[in-house]
């Protein structure tokens, strides 16, 4: 019975081998284009739709930034516990 300790070196080194590859780090560098952003393009806020956010009820008109500004000036009152009301 002289191959039960070659069998037991021999997962060993296997063990080993599994267990000194699942430590390695494989290098992580994103390849970048000069000058081309890879990214999702932003779009401005007031250029949503009002009822995008499931956060908020103040509406405005999709396109219109003014009407933007107002929603976001009175969501902010709204925020405001001096002013809050009971």
């Amino acid at each position: 019975m002289m191959n039960a300790p070659k069998l037991i070196l021999a997962g060993a080194v296997v063990a080993m081998a599994l267990g000194l590859s699942a430590c390695g780090e494989r290098e992580q560098v994103i390849v970048y284009k000069q000058g081309k952003y890879q990214g999702k393009p932003d779009t401005k806020p007031w250029e949503n739709a009002p009822g995008a956010s499931l956060y908020t009820t103040s509406k405005w008109n999709q396109g219109d930034r003014t009407s933007w500004e107002s929603a976001v000036k009175t969501r902010n009152l709204a925020q405001n516990e001096y002013n809050r009301v009971e």
